[in-house]
């Protein structure tokens, strides 16, 4: 089955799912692995409820739980065929797949601004050009990261003018606040507790730089198990639309989940998370085309990939996750 009929094939049964979810089972799966992470709202959500458990009971497929600490363990995970399913930035998703890594991106759990550049008060860094010979946390293959060098790169700098300290996202704030580097690109919810609990500074910020967070899955596993994919996501849709109606259980999950504060949690979720756009569509494509452009411009990405037809090989907006 070549890729059209296999996408074909998916969104029938997501239509099929979300008339009679009843209809499909899972053909011989033994256990579904999805991701979850504390950048993704809704994954928390469906991971408290046992809503997907609830789904595949009858099927006798166990649902395993896999925590991400960013885009690049995402990615990581789904390229070693370790989880089905996982969370990444929409860009980190792009550059994985020009690198390479055999995904493809079927839903969007979240419009978010969820990286900004952040400092201490005492560095002296008010604006992006004060980096230059600075050391700045960053996690390699994130959003955070591609963030970084496109702002780095409108000031004509590069990631060689700075210097890069690879760190998972949490330990990148722990760098910063304890004054181990001069600058952290940020990742919320970190981003918010280091701004409410220890000062912070966001000093450079751009919402439209932020590419949508994206729900990916592995080609091999839509090859094998098309109507699975489809219950998962009209599973996700459930979680998704209980998050918009029911914003103060949202929160309460995400507080037990991240042992986060609630104050740093209203900021990710009020002012920086909008759950309103899941179905994959032309907002996508262009943010996540815009970054790939932005890289090459750059020098990240080669000036021989062929960007958006990567992005249209990418993603799948076929599948009917919402109505």
């Amino acid at each position: 089955m070549n890729r059209r009929d296999l996408l074909r094939t998916a969104a029938a049964a997501a239509a099929a799912t979300l008339a009679a979810p009843s209809l499909l089972r899972a053909q011989g799966l033994r256990e579904l692995r999805m991701d979850w992470a504390t950048y993704n709202p809704v994954s928390m959500l469906l991971r408290d409820k046992g809503w997907l458990e609830e789904e595949f009971a009858a099927d006798g497929t166990a649902i395993t739980w896999v925590q991400s600490a960013g885009s690049n363990k995402a990615l990581e995970f789904l390229n070693a065929s370790a989880i089905d399913f996982g969370s990444t930035a929409g860009s980190a998703a792009l550059v994985a797949k020009i690198n390479g890594n055999p995904i493809t991106s079927v839903y969007s759990y979240s419009k978010p601004e969820w990286t900004a550049l952040v400092t201490r008060a005492d560095t002296g860094i008010t604006g992006v050009a004060d980096l230059a010979g600075r050391s700045v946390a960053v996690t390699r293959g994130t959003d955070a990261h591609i963030f970084l060098l496109r702002a780095l790169a409108d000031q004509g700098l590069s990631e060689r003018d700075i210097t890069a300290v690879l760190l998972q996202h949490a330990d990148g704030k722990t760098a910063l606040i304890r004054g181990d580097v001069d600058a952290w690109a940020g990742l919320d919810p970190m981003m918010a507790a280091a701004e409410i609990e220890d000062g912070a500074q966001l000093f450079f910020r751009n919402p439209a730089a932020n590419t949508y967070g994206i729900l990916n899955t592995r080609d091999a596993f839509l090859a094998e198990q098309p109507e699975v994919v489809a219950r998962v996501l009209s599973v996700y849709e459930r979680a998704r639309r209980h998050a918009l109606d029911n914003p103060d259980d949202l929160k309460a999950v995400t507080v037990a989940a991240t042992g986060l504060s609630p104050e740093v949690i209203a900021i990710q979720l009020d002012q920086r998370t909008d759950l309103s756009q899941p179905r994959l569509g032309q907002a996508q494509r262009d943010t996540i085309l815009a970054a790939g452009l932005a890289l090459q411009g750059a020098g990240v990405i080669d000036a021989a990939v062929d960007v958006a037809g990567t992005v249209d090989a990418l993603i799948d907006d076929r599948l009917p996750a919402a109505s």
